[in-house]
């Protein structure tokens, strides 16, 4: 039996996010009071009593899930109860989280560095709003052409396009890029069978083109963390493959901003190499049901 550690990305968080956890082990009240100090205010309030608002704000969403999903980690490892992972991954900024359980990034540094991500992010979207929707029930291959036609058809008007953002699991894709692209391209995958087109309530437009006006400020950002070889291979969400150099990790951090996460891809890597048991480690559950309907029969725990 193998066993992967999966953290999870934006959207797992909620309101009281990490209170009982901390409330239980000391070591993760440990970790949420590290956050606060290296961050300078209370993080740890923001997660355990909200508000909603401020919580859901990229700027805070992730360090939140960031130090949540090391929270939950740290007490995975003390309790000795969980084996040792054969790889290490995470759906978006949850390869942040990946990279600290991986020993190639501290808790501190990462700390910041997720902040400054969640920060720049947000300000791409102050820049250039974009949309974000999810397509059910409909081949990547398929929508891949959806999002070309509908760039096509806004590129008259100078409109970004549209992408696919992240490939969660077969039949469950988010597309993401400019309004008008985005819009165009929920019509067209209606009308090539998509059983449903459901927008995003965010105002950013995460893994696209869009990103790529804060790319040289977030790769200075990278450039002066302090990186370490992976003691765990991380599987890049660009590529689907192994990684552990911090040259690799530098520049996979980089390049996640603008391009697709390959979460259907990375989950079929692992189990190709023999993985059969995935712990999520992070608030909610969203990755193990998700990796469920990508390999049957995978046992999945989710632990936050």
């Amino acid at each position: 039996m193998s066993i992967a550690y999966v953290f999870p990305g934006q959207g797992s968080q909620f309101t009281g996010m990490g209170a009982e956890l901390s409330r239980l082990r000391p070591v993760a009240t440990g970790i949420f009071a590290r956050a606060d100090a290296a961050l300078g205010f209370g993080l740890s309030q923001l997660c355990f009593a909200g508000p909603d608002a401020e919580l859901n704000d990229t700027y805070n969403t992730q360090p939140a899930i960031f130090t949540h999903s090391i929270a939950a980690l740290e007490t995975i490892l003390l309790s000795g109860e969980v084996d040792a992972p054969a790889f290490v991954a995470g759906h978006s900024l949850g390869e942040l989280s990946a990279l600290c359980a991986a020993g190639a990034l501290s808790f501190e540094a990462g700390i910041k560095l997720v902040r400054e991500r969640g920060r720049l992010m947000k300000l791409a979207g102050e820049r250039a709003s974009g949309s974000m929707a999810a397509v059910l029930g409909m081949e990547a291959a398929v929508l891949r052409e959806v999002c070309e036609q509908a760039s096509a058809q806004v590129a008259a008007n100078n409109a970004p396009p549209v992408v696919l953002a992240n490939d969660n699991c077969p039949g469950q894709i988010v597309i993401s890029g400019g309004k008008e692209a985005v819009a165009a391209a929920g019509i067209l995958a209606k009308q090539r069978g998509a059983k449903r087109v459901a927008p995003l309530p965010v105002s950013i437009a995460a893994h696209s083109p869009l990103m790529s006006s804060i790319t040289e400020e977030f790769t200075a950002a990278v450039a002066a963390t302090a990186l370490n070889t992976a003691r765990v291979p991380v599987i890049a969400n660009t590529t689907a493959l192994p990684i552990t150099h911090p040259d690799d990790l530098r520049a996979e951090l980089c390049a996640q901003l603008t391009s697709s996460v390959r979460w259907t891809d990375s989950v079929k890597y692992m189990a190709a190499q023999g993985v059969t048991n995935y712990v999520e480690v992070g608030p909610k559950d969203v990755l193990s049901n998700l990796i469920k309907r990508i390999v049957t029969g995978a046992e999945t725990r989710a632990i936050g």
